[in-house]
């Protein structure tokens, strides 16, 4: 999920649309209304923010500063005009990247998979077996071969790996894909999701590295292992 912040709601509009389009769920705010979301929302549900996009509104700077001390999700500033005081401005403030607009969502996408991977450059990816899990937008390897899933069962596939150690519910997965506000797709499509998923990792793995236990949730293993 991404998060656009700007005044003016035809701004947001276009973004969450173009944005949808390429398969990314987002959600919008008035800066006035950000900042009461922002500072009560817990530590779970923020972690499903992939991004946050500040249009060009006042405060920026204090909003960046505030995204900084709860999320280590990349803060990125549109900007209508080039400037280099407010753009030296919002780098001061912590902004991992300023870009002037039009700027295509396509590229917006780019650039948070860019930022992400300077983030997580000292980490290393998730080994379960031949599996190779990522965390930076790049598709997953199996055996060393690359294999190419669609963005949502990557995503999945990623947040099972991050909490592999316990069980995760549909409705865990289902913010962590689609975020917390869209209100437009059934929860139900995350076992959809789920099922192709698993049905490419038992074809490419030779078993189904998915549990999954009624009421429990679902839960990612290895060949050997046995799931809590």
């Amino acid at each position: 999920m991404i998060i656009l912040v700007d005044d003016r709601t035809d701004v947001t509009d276009a973004y969450r649309a173009s944005l949808g389009r390429e398969g990314v769920s987002a959600a919008s705010f008035r800066p006035v209304d950000f900042d009461s979301w922002f500072h009560s929302t817990s530590g779970p549900d923020l972690a499903a923010v992939e991004a946050f996009i500040l249009g060009d509104f006042d405060r920026r700077e204090t909003v960046t500063r505030a995204i900084k001390t709860r999320s280590g999700a990349p803060a990125i500033a549109l900007n209508d005009s080039s400037g280099l005081e407010s753009t030296l401005k919002l780098f001061a403030a912590g902004a991992d990247d300023v870009l002037r607009k039009p700027i295509h969502a396509r590229e917006i996408i780019a650039r948070i998979g860019a930022i992400r991977r300077r983030i997580t450059s000292e980490s290393k990816p998730t080994d379960l077996g031949d599996l190779r899990v990522f965390n930076d937008g790049r598709d997953p390897e199996v055996a060393g071969q690359v294999m190419a899933l669609p963005r949502r069962e990557r995503r999945i596939l990623e947040y099972l790996v991050a909490h592999r150690n316990r069980r995760v519910t549909r409705n865990q997965i289902f913010n962590a894909v689609y975020g917390l506000f869209d209100e437009d797709v059934e929860e139900s499509v995350v076992e959809s999701h789920i099922s192709k998923l698993r049905k490419k990792l038992r074809q490419a793995l030779g078993y189904d590295p998915i549990d999954t236990k009624r009421y429990l949730g679902y839960q990612i293993v290895t060949r050997n292992s046995e799931a809590g």
